[in-house]
């Protein structure tokens, strides 16, 4: 899958692309007071983008409408919804149209969501010349959902608090994956529901990781497969467990679960693309699961 620019005019409209990320490493932390987890993640984007064409609208007000391979709601339910809401203190925003290509499905662990509500927010800032700083659109998209701020900056970051706060890491990693894309819609709030606290695990990954991390050792730490929500996760999803242990019979090596789920993915240098082919084929002839090759964004 090749990688595109985030902004492209068409016509007289700004297409803005929101790509997906991965989850190189998820702990938790702890509790907080406010019932919400502390987490502390290694995020990566990756080229694999859902799509937002902003145009001059026809129909008074904020038209949203929806298309692609994938479900996402209309309306007021919908992030991008809100998230052109936010802006329409503005007066300027009084009719504009909203596309979504949904490329990414939802309930995937990926985020698709919140990476389309801060595409909105930078795609109408720069569309309608609102110039607002990017500390004003990192407060606005703290309101929209923890994983919206990491989306307007990037490509890798280590996140923590409910994962708004973001440290933004300047060294560069090089990837191909293997995503794969299981027919399974996974509840983020049925899985932190489920999740049960392991302070032992956390201080001993905690500590391997944040080495990783001093030493740019990125390829070490996604190898590492450290998601302490995916035994949570796969407790709830017993289809989903046995899915990830058919592909990993094969000798394809250990997967990693993105977010709370369901993506799966198995991290490659950048030139092993031959490999990630062959390994691709592998799973479409025996498994028969949707999986797609990606690579690191660079936005």
């Amino acid at each position: 899958m090749s990688s595109k620019e985030q902004f492209e005019t068409v016509n007289d409209g700004l297409l803005v692309r929101a790509p997906a990320k991965i989850n190189l490493s998820l702990l938790i932390a702890g509790k907080r007071p406010d019932g919400f987890h502390e987490i502390e993640t290694v995020m990566a984007k990756v080229n694999f983008y859902d799509e937002i064409l902003i145009e001059p609208g026809r129909k008074a007000g904020i038209e949203l409408i929806c298309k692609g391979p994938h479900w996402a709601p209309e309306g007021k339910e919908n992030l991008i919804y809100q998230a052109a809401k936010m802006l329409d203190s503005s007066g300027r925003l009084t009719d504009i149209k909203l596309t979504l290509t949904k490329n990414i499905p939802a309930g995937s662990g990926l985020a698709s969501g919140s990476s389309d509500a801060a595409a909105t927010l930078i795609g109408l800032n720069k569309y309608l010349d609102l110039g607002l700083s990017n500390r004003r659109l990192a407060k606005l998209s703290e309101q929209l959902g923890s994983d919206v701020p990491f989306f307007l900056d990037g490509p890798l970051a280590f996140c923590t608090g409910k994962g708004e706060k973001i440290k933004k890491l300047t060294k560069n990693f090089d990837f191909s994956a293997l995503l794969m894309l299981p027919d399974v819609s996974v509840s983020t709030k049925e899985v932190y529901a489920n999740y049960r606290a392991n302070r032992p695990l956390y201080e001993k990954l905690t500590t391997r990781i944040k080495s990783h991390i001093e030493k740019n050792r990125f390829d070490l730490l996604s190898k590492m497969c450290a998601n302490m929500l995916s035994i949570s996760c796969f407790n709830l999803y017993r289809g989903l467990a046995e899915l990830k242990a058919r592909i990993e019979s094969l000798g394809i090596g250990p997967l990693c679960l993105s977010g709370s789920g369901s993506a799966l993915f198995f991290t490659m240098g950048s030139s092993e693309k031959k490999r990630a082919g062959k390994i691709k084929q592998k799973l479409t002839e025996n498994i028969g699961c949707i999986n797609i090759i990606v690579n690191n964004n660079k936005w």
